[in-house]
């Protein structure tokens, strides 16, 4: 699908057909979008390739004969139910979404294989003062969304941290330590791609490939700021989530440990009386107190009790 916006007044309306200074926005094209990509707006191939490679990572690329620039940076999303192996594990995953300038006509297009939420803002004036024309500062605002995604998506995990851990101190149960794996999964996701948008972000600033005007400096300051704040707390929630998930493992060692160790002691206590009547069940004549039965059932009785209290003397049981 493929739309055209452009802005007035600072404010973003869609329009009906292609205008110079427009933004053009390809969601998951098909084969003669992709063909119209090429031949209508003249984007060099490779780049069109490699802006729907599911695989891609984040970079900043430049086509030396047409001076395109590619650029493309990973955006997180929460994974759909039919994607997830289990649907009540909430599990975070980034997508590559592209941006192509195209300098001969001014163009500012963004290609997706998916829906994504900060173009969803954009192309539905959320946002004031967005200029489509000025498409370098549109990148940048488009960058800053993006990584402000991350942080409120970093937050939730948090959140989702500490219900997970409240709830397994009361109850040991592989649900939520499958839900703390999936959370680890997010946060490995978020931190590779959080380094791919920083140095892409960083080779942006450079100006080498984009024309970077004073105004801009601070946008690009802010978008540095927030992107080393969600890489500093990606870090820091990785930490804590790996913590966590040691000291619960380590719980529930100690707890097979002392479940183990209870059940060989009532072995050992229990083997006693077995060694005793095994004895007296013997189909042989002659076995001593034979008319006194109380006896030895009193003699096994009381080894038991002498086992249990050295048992707990030597505080092996609790």
């Amino acid at each position: 699908m493929v739309s055209f916006f452009k802005s007035e007044n600072g404010k973003v309306q869609k329009i009906d057909a292609l205008e110079p200074g427009c933004w053009v926005d390809v969601l998951e094209p098909t084969a003669e979008e992709r063909l119209w990509l090429s031949q209508q707006l003249l984007i060099v191939p490779e780049f069109v390739q490699a802006a729907f490679d599911d695989e891609e990572t984040a970079h900043i690329d430049m086509d030396e004969d047409t001076g395109q620039v590619l650029v493309i940076v990973d955006c997180p999303f929460i994974e759909d139910e039919s994607e997830m192996a289990d649907s009540s594990i909430v599990q975070y995953d980034t997508h590559p979404l592209s941006f192509v300038f195209v300098p001969e006509q001014e163009y500012f297009v963004t290609l997706s294989l998916r829906r994504n939420e900060t173009i969803a803002d954009f192309a539905h004036s959320r946002y004031r003062n967005v200029y489509t024309d000025r498409r370098t500062r549109f990148l940048l605002q488009m960058l800053l969304r993006i990584t402000q995604r991350y942080l409120v998506c970093l937050r939730s995990i948090n959140r989702q941290i500490r219900e997970y851990e409240r709830t397994l101190r009361k109850s040991m149960r592989n649900d939520e330590l499958m839900k703390m794996l999936g959370l680890e999964k997010s946060l490995v996701y978020f931190s590779t791609s959080l380094q791919g948008l920083e140095s892409t972000a960083s080779r942006i600033g450079t100006g080498r490939m984009l024309d970077i005007y004073e105004d801009d400096r601070e946008l690009l300051d802010d978008v540095m700021i927030e992107i080393r704040q969600a890489v500093e707390m990606c870090s820091i929630y990785t930490s804590i989530l790996n913590g966590i998930t040691d000291t619960f493992s380590s719980v529930i060692s100690n707890n097979l440990n002392f479940t183990m160790r209870t059940l060989t002691i009532i072995t050992l206590v229990m083997a006693i009386p077995t060694i005793v009547f095994s004895f007296y069940g013997m189909n042989v004549e002659g076995l001593p107190l034979i008319a006194w039965w109380w006896l030895p059932v009193l003699v096994a009785a009381v080894f038991c009790v002498i086992a249990i209290l050295i048992l707990r003397s030597g505080r092996i049981v609790k």
